[in-house]
């Protein structure tokens, strides 16, 4: 995803009193939720909340689409006949923070995994997410670790980076979340040109290779 250059972020003043009881101030959290939730965007942005910014992002280019488009057409086409489905531009929500990702897999009735507010889906029943990494040094910060740490701390079993800047490119795999640091403990590295099969969840034994990722 090519996210602009600006961020929507929230100051604190620490020069304010502390509040009375009966008018509490309300957390950074809750103030970006609500900002976040009256946003107006236009036609082709999109916003999410990532580490305490409001990131807004416009449509990626043709070579990011073209990915995604490969992947969610093959993972589709994997998933036939179950349960589960491969989405796409939806929230993922989870306490007050929101992303977008590229591709996520969740069930094929979203309702199954509501957020408190009908705004999309809970991360907590959405097995995998998959980003595009897209060229630019705050773009490819922002998926390979900023947007690591977010998955990663929501419990989300598996998060698949598709990078063509990562040297010729790799397909990364990151599995075994830890919530509470906020990592994935498990990382394989596959070069393009070499088949990256799915390790686990509901897309399990699915190949990300050479038809996916050619130029």
């Amino acid at each position: 995803m090519t996210a602009l250059a600006h961020e929507v972020s929230v100051a604190v003043d620490d020069n304010i009193s502390p509040a009375a009881d009966d008018n509490p101030v309300p957390d950074l959290d809750e103030v970006l939720w609500q900002v976040w939730k009256a946003m107006d965007l236009p036609e082709g942005c999109r916003a999410e909340i990532i580490e305490g910014a409001i990131e807004v992002s416009p449509t990626g280019c043709r070579r990011h689409m073209v990915l995604i488009n490969r992947l969610r057409h093959a993972l589709a086409g994997h998933l036939e006949g179950g349960d589960w489905a491969v989405w796409h531009d939806g929230n993922v929500l989870h306490h007050r923070k929101c992303w977008i990702p590229d591709l996520f897999i969740a069930p094929l009735d979203p309702d199954e995994i509501p957020d408190e507010e009908g705004l999309g889906v809970d991360a907590a029943g959405v097995p995998m997410v998959i980003e595009v990494v897209s060229p630019g040094t705050r773009n490819e910060e922002r998926d390979r670790i900023r947007k690591r740490r977010e998955y990663a701390g929501a419990g989300i079993p598996l998060y698949v980076l598709v990078d063509d800047h990562d040297g010729d490119g790799y397909v990364v795999l990151l599995t075994s979340p830890n919530p509470k640091k906020a990592t994935y403990t498990d990382e394989h590295r596959v070069p393009y040109g070499t088949d990256a099969v799915l390790p686990e969840g509901p897309a399990k034994g699915f190949v990300i290779g050479e038809d996916i990722t050619r130029s």
